[in-house]
């Protein structure tokens, strides 16, 4: 049976990120568990998986990740947790935006055909799950933030159903039944995800779902207004809504602001993502939060794992938790 990577940081006593730190030279591995793994590696005569399923060989310790656009500022966070985890393997993080452009993302995609890159990260993707799988037989890839039905990659993300739910169960609990709903046209999974958990909190608490509290528009933070401008047309107006991101939340806001409505307890607003700005906000907006930096270096570290000989595939499930803030009275 062939020897992996776990076998050598049993035997050694470490973790598979101390091996692969040792395996990439790096100086923050102290002498003594170097010597020791390399001491593990020659007992178990291993041989590091530097062929990339024997196909190529990795040459440049840099990572590419793909961001869909620069307006959702979480993605900066997942970034900064990728570049920190990378630098500790001795790695770089290269970054581009895609702007959702299929034919961008497999241009871009060309650098890791190409061996100028040795993996990269998709942080949101227009590739098809059949295109994905295709990649990954050859060269090492990794989804973060948005998976792809039936991709058979390593994924790092939130239960974006229940984050939903429970932002939702949130503003039922504290007195709301006509609660609205700002998401976007574009199908997303994971706004299709936190869009059934929305419904599935209102079925649960007994409440219909009705069409006309649902308000598809843009990512922009002019279409939270809008959605707003539109919930306060209707005979029965909410009395809370769920975003399914701050910068949404915050057009809620602003336009309630200038609408004469007093945001907190008796008009609630939650947001999604915890941005920073979400915290700064005037109301301060509550929100659930992502954990964009674990995420970040969870998705760099279990990718450098792979390449190194582990197998890590599926979604990897990272908790989220609810921020209350200003905006639902907190």
């Amino acid at each position: 049976m062939e020897v992996t990577i776990k076998d050598v940081a049993k035997l050694a006593g470490v973790s598979v990120a101390t091996i692969s730190r040792v395996l990439n030279n790096s100086a923050i591995v102290s002498p003594e568990t170097t010597k020791k793994v390399n001491e593990a590696i020659k007992e178990l005569n291993y041989r590091p998986n530097f062929l990339g399923r024997n196909l190529r060989k990795r040459e440049t310790n840099v990572i590419l990740a793909l961001i869909p656009s620069t307006e959702q500022t979480y993605y900066s966070e997942i970034l900064h947790g990728m570049q920190v985890k990378a630098a500790d393997y001795g790695y770089d993080i290269f970054m581009s935006v895609t702007n959702s452009y299929l034919q961008l993302e497999e241009k871009l995609l060309g650098m890791l055909y190409n061996r100028i890159v040795d993996a990269a990260i998709l942080l949101g993707t227009q590739l098809s799950s059949e295109r994905l799988n295709e990649i990954a037989d050859t060269d090492y890839i990794a989804l973060c933030c948005e998976g792809v039905e039936g991709a058979d990659v390593l994924n790092i993300t939130i239960d974006n159903e229940k984050a939903a739910y429970d932002a939702v169960s949130y503003l039922i609990s504290i007195g709301h039944r006509q609660i609205g709903m700002v998401s976007t046209e574009v199908r997303a999974p994971s706004s299709v995800a936190r869009e059934k958990g929305y419904m599935r909190a209102l079925r649960d608490a007994g409440i219909p779902f009705e069409d006309k509290y649902l308000y598809r528009g843009t990512y922009d933070f002019s279409s939270g207004g809008e959605a707003l401008e539109k919930f306060m047309a209707l005979d029965r107006k909410p009395t809370g809504i769920f975003a399914i991101s701050d910068f949404l939340a915050a057009g809620v806001v602003k336009k309630a602001s200038s609408l004469g409505i007093k945001t907190g307890r008796d008009f609630s607003v939650m947001g999604f993502d915890n941005i920073s700005m979400a915290g700064m906000y005037t109301p301060s907006i509550s929100t659930v939060e992502q954990p964009c930096f674990k995420m970040g270096v969870k998705v760099v570290e279990l990718l450098i794992e792979n390449m190194n000989g582990c197998s890590h595939k599926g979604d990897l499930i990272l908790p989220h938790s609810l921020v209350l803030r200003e905006t639902t009275g907190d």
